[in-house]
């Protein structure tokens, strides 16, 4: 488990109270959870503009930048500066240009018709885990809010949390954490809250993780998705209704 005040750092700046009105006519303050918009630099460029909570934006440039496959590896960055709405990063070949991949779609005379998982990465693991494992990472999730959460486990414990108003960009938060850690995703299992999206799927191919959980569940693509690729995406985790969608033998105790 990731220790409280880890936690409690990350999400201290992430709310701020307003001043609202009951219906009853009641004046009172209640938190609201603060988003900004973010504009990414890479070498001077304009990359994207993101909307996230505040806080965290190292861990989430450096997981960013990875899914996106401009960097294979942090040791490809040279410097990231930080500002309240803007993150500038310099890479160590400074004519590196980025795009914003998202789901990699293709189509006859450019018409967007299917998605061409052959240009995905696919699961290269043997990781197999126990449905015991499943639910601690779930149970280690923070108290639902306003916020998504994403974890990720290793042997049984939490290695990295994060929460954002996206659950795609706590994502990248905590791989962001992972790589400058030096994790191997490959023994990894990434465990989170709500749908579980094509986009989410393609960000665990980018950087290996072979299990999705979520409290939710899976979109009908992600899953076509995933089990093209390898991904065991388990839905509905920590309810009566937890089920494995793709890859079941990944899940100890499970066969198909």
């Amino acid at each position: 488990m990731l220790p409280g005040s880890v936690q409690r750092r990350e999400v201290r700046n992430m709310f701020k109270r307003i001043s609202c009105t009951r219906l009853g006519g009641e004046e009172i303050a209640l938190d609201a959870a603060e988003e900004a918009p973010v504009a990414v630099f890479v070498n001077g460029r304009h990359l994207t503009t993101v909307i996230l909570s505040p806080g965290g934006l190292r861990d989430f440039i450096t997981g960013y930048l990875y899914t996106e496959e401009i960097i294979r590896s942090p040791d490809e960055i040279e410097s990231i500066r930080t500002e309240a709405n803007r993150i500038s990063v310099l890479t160590k070949n400074p004519f590196r240009r980025g795009t914003v991949k998202k789901t990699i779609l293709s189509g006859c005379g450019g018409a967007v018709s299917y998605i061409d998982t052959q240009k995905l990465p696919a699961i290269d693991s043997d990781l197999v885990v126990a449905v015991s494992e499943i639910e601690a990472a779930v149970a280690a999730l923070p108290t639902p809010g306003m916020l998504d959460a994403v974890a990720l486990a290793a042997g049984g414990r939490i290695v990295a949390c994060a929460e954002d108003l996206d659950r795609h960009n706590a994502l990248d938060r905590v791989i962001g954490r992972g790589l400058q850690d030096e994790l191997d995703f490959s023994r990894t299992i990434a465990a989170g809250t709500g749908t579980v999206t094509s986009e989410m799927v393609r960000k665990c191919l980018s950087a290996g993780i072979p299990v999705l959980v979520s409290t939710g569940r899976p979109t009908a693509l992600a899953v076509e998705i995933a089990e093209e690729t390898g991904l065991c995406i388990v839905g509905s985790a920590g309810t009566p209704e937890m089920a494995v969608y793709t890859h079941p033998g990944r899940i100890a105790g499970i066969k198909r």
